[in-house]
């Protein structure tokens, strides 16, 4: 059986650890929504870029 004081270290470390891995998470989700939304900017670009090439292409 583990004495009060392990009990108290062992909560103590997982709540450092649990603020650690939430920040951790908070950071990759801030980068993941960067890229989510420069990936968007670019498949806007290709659709037009595509959209152009077939108006073009129904032209001639």
């Amino acid at each position: 059986m583990r004495t009060l004081r392990e009990i108290r270290n062992k909560i103590s470390d997982l709540e450092k650890e649990k603020s650690e891995l939430n920040a951790e998470i908070e950071a990759l989700r801030e980068k993941a929504e960067t890229k989510a939304d420069s990936l968007e900017q670019e498949v806007a670009e290709l659709r037009k870029e595509a959209e152009s090439l077939k108006e073009l292409l129904e032209t001639y």
